[in-house]
């Protein structure tokens, strides 16, 4: 199943609320399952990960769970080594 990386902003005092936010996405979205939260507080940047059957699942979760986001992007997990372009 593809992964997609939500992408929103937030001060360190609300990351919480959007982790249960994103969890609560999982929870409500057909053929979406939630993985993780990672926070960034230098950027302030929240990066939500989901595996999900499509980005339009995603945002129906999204909407449903009121977690606020600015993109949502297909993300490629692994660790296949990338090739040298040198």
């Amino acid at each position: 199943m593809p992964s997609y990386l939500v992408e929103s902003y937030a001060a360190g005092s609300v990351v919480d609320d959007q982790r249960e936010r994103a969890r609560r996405a999982g929870e409500l979205g057909t053929g979406v399952r939630y993985v993780r939260t990672t926070f960034l507080p230098v950027d302030e940047t929240v990066l939500h990960v989901f595996e999900a059957t499509s980005p339009e699942a995603v945002r129906e979760a999204a909407g449903a769970a009121e977690l606020p986001y600015e993109r949502i992007v297909e993300a490629v997990e692994g660790s296949t080594a990338i090739p040298d372009v040198r």
